[in-house]
């Protein structure tokens, strides 16, 4: 239809008014405010949507969750990234894999760093010929029940020093191991770190000394597997104390090499037979007995003739005197055991001695209540587990020797299964301790017996060439204790927790700590770990004179 021109239009049509104006006005009206709100809704998300500061993209494993609320869209927060690590935390959600979460990937180290160490066992001690010792698997050759102080089977001569071949050995049948990295809850680097440090401690200048612990780093560094965490989530077990790879300087007579110092080697966790209280890259595992059951009946058996033992002496030491040591009690203890008519000493010293006989070393603890355990030159002896082996309730008189070295494999309560006497009161307060063991009562002795019997499962470490079905060993223990470290560490940083507060000096603290608990503060037991200024030494002077005392009177009682 075409428009009528405009000056067609009357002045009389012009002035008569519309019945239909107002609802158009209204229409009109709706209409532009509905296209006025629809520009600025545009102008809202397509202009100033665009114009906001750009995030760096991160990459997540599943889509960013949304809820509906009304006429409203809520974004929750945003998943954590995808880490390297998120698989091997993934499969313990897994119910049907039943290593889920348990995963070992066991590095293919060069056999300069393991095995071609054993083809030269003779080198591996000044004095003692290593080569027995490393037979069966690490344990050595069997013992002879002679005196029917042991079982028919499964007692072998352990050096105390071999926990690097027991331990290698007892992972080459762990029931999880994987060669995919991605899976693995932790890293083992079979290295003989003991043995290594062992044959170089005497006559030989620092970089001999230090030379396998630097190839070794070189390796590792260089593998993929290293870079998933940096190491963090790596292991390697030394069957030696802690002293031997903490060199405080680069001075030729200083002792040891500088393992447990190197930059990547602080992110690995070290297990060795004592640990240093004020570092957090050490942690503390059992000496090998001379027990090493290859099914739980064994064990089970022990355990029960442990419990019908009589037991004729109230307290049994087993040692030699310290006489350059100042420091020391032993001398106190052997004169108290020595005067004792309930009391039972067992003198080691070099020569021919009975603390070089298993049996004899046994037998006398099979038929102790107690049996004391005091520092030698370091704060822990292989003594303790034998006397716990045999049912003994160990008396320790300083907290490193015990409670604070092996967290992962005793009671923090240490009453339940041990009697504490500080060092001073035998020292400086000339107490009995004949006296002090007498008032515990009957029943508490009892009590106690019972619970370090119990806790012998998980202090020995079972035959590498065989499996224990539902009992733990002391490697079970430590591998899962590994496991539980590394993984709460994974998910700490996907959660983006730090430890900025942590203290490594008070590394021992930590240790200590209930679940959930990270802050420390004053102990008990801190003048026991008091260090001087200088910071290079403790309250026991365990520096590296202290250390070389060590290596020399393992060859005179058991430590």
């Amino acid at each position: 239809m075409r428009r009528r021109p405009v000056a067609a239009i009357l002045p009389d049509e012009m002035e008569k008014p519309s019945a239909r104006n107002p609802n158009s006005r209204i229409c009109f009206l709706a209409t532009l405010s509905a296209f006025f709100w629809f520009l600025l809704l545009y102008f809202h998300f397509a202009v100033l949507g665009n114009q906001s500061p750009k995030l760096t993209p991160i990459t997540v494993t599943f889509q960013q969750p949304r809820k509906s609320l009304g006429s409203q869209t809520l974004i929750e927060a945003p998943p954590p990234p995808s880490f390297p690590f998120a698989r091997a935390l993934q499969t313990a959600l897994n119910k049907s894999d039943r290593c889920g979460g348990r995963y070992i990937y066991v590095h293919d180290l060069p056999s300069r760093f393991n095995e071609d160490m054993l083809k030269k066992c003779r080198t591996l001690s000044l004095w003692t010929n290593m080569c027995k010792f490393t037979t069966n698997a690490g344990l050595g050759p069997p013992l002879e029940n002679v005196k029917g102080v042991f079982s028919d089977t499964g007692w072998y001569a352990t050096n105390q020093f071999v926990v690097d071949v027991i331990f290698s050995n007892r992972m080459k049948q762990y029931d999880c191991l994987t060669q995919d990295p991605s899976l693995a809850a932790a890293f083992f680097v079979p290295f003989y770190a003991g043995f290594d440090i062992a044959r170089y401690l005497w006559g030989y200048n620092i970089s001999v000394r230090d030379s396998a612990s630097l190839d070794l780093v070189d390796w590792l560094v260089r593998r993929p597997e290293w870079k998933i965490m940096n190491g963090r989530d790596h292991f390697l077990v030394a069957g030696r104390i802690t002293w031997d790879f903490r060199r405080l300087s680069e001075d030729e007579s200083d002792w040891g090499n500088k393992l447990l110092f190197l930059p990547a080697a602080r992110n690995m966790s070290m297990l060795v037979v004592e640990s240093s209280p004020w570092n957090a890259n050490d942690f503390g595992i059992p000496y090998p007995t001379y027990f090493h059951p290859a099914k739980d009946d064994d064990v089970f058996i022990w355990q029960e003739r442990m419990r019908r033992l009589e037991r004729k002496w109230l307290f049994s030491f087993a040692g030699a005197p310290r006489p350059d040591n100042p420091k020391s009690i032993r001398g106190q203890i052997i004169d108290q055991c020595k005067r004792s008519k309930v009391g039972k000493l067992l003198e080691c010293d070099f020569g021919e001695s009975k603390c070089h006989s298993p049996s004899s070393i046994m037998q006398m603890f099979q038929g102790s209540l107690f049996c004391l355990q005091p520092q030698g030159d370091s704060y822990t002896r292989r003594s303790a587990f034998d006397s716990m082996l045999a049912g003994c309730i160990p008396v320790f008189f300083h907290p490193g020797s015990a409670y604070t070295q092996y967290t992962w494999h005793l009671p923090k309560n240490y009453t339940k299964y041990s009697v504490f006497i500080p060092e001073d009161d035998i020292r400086k307060r000339n107490v009995s301790i004949e006296e002090r063991l007498t008032q515990i009562p009957e029943e508490e002795v009892r009590i106690m017996r019972e619970e370090v019997i119990s806790l012998i499962p998980r202090l020995v470490y079972a035959d590498p060439r065989s499996k224990l079905e539902t009992l733990k060993d002391a490697f079970d223990v430590s591998v899962q204790a590994v496991i539980d470290k590394v993984t709460n560490l994974r998910k700490d940083i996907m959660e983006g927790r730090t430890d900025d507060n942590f203290i490594e000096e008070n590394s021992w603290k930590y240790a200590l700590l209930d679940a959930g608990q990270r802050e420390v503060g004053p102990h008990e037991w801190d003048p026991f770990f008091s260090k001087p200024k200088d910071g290079n030494a403790d309250s026991s002077d365990l520096s590296s004179e202290a250390a070389k005392n060590s290596w020399k009177n393992e060859q005179r009682d058991t430590s």
